[in-house]
């Protein structure tokens, strides 16, 4: 999508930070800020559970981290 929205293709829609650095070099100009969503976070809901298991920690963890 990056690549084509610097080809002239049309508007894309994505995270800020991937189109930032083009945004810093002028390469590409935002539309539409009075309706772009800003990005608070990822949300992690699970049950409490006393044991949960090894994968489901791998990602819990990776996820508090970034």
């Amino acid at each position: 999508m990056v690549d084509a929205a610097l080809q002239s293709n049309g508007i894309a829609y994505l995270p800020e930070a991937e189109f930032e650095p083009h945004i810093k070099a002028g390469r590409l100009v935002k539309v539409l800020e009075d309706w772009s969503l800003s990005f608070a976070g990822y949300y992690l809901y699970y049950p409490s559970r006393r044991q949960p298991s090894p994968a489901f920690t791998l990602v819990a963890d990776t996820l508090r981290l970034r």
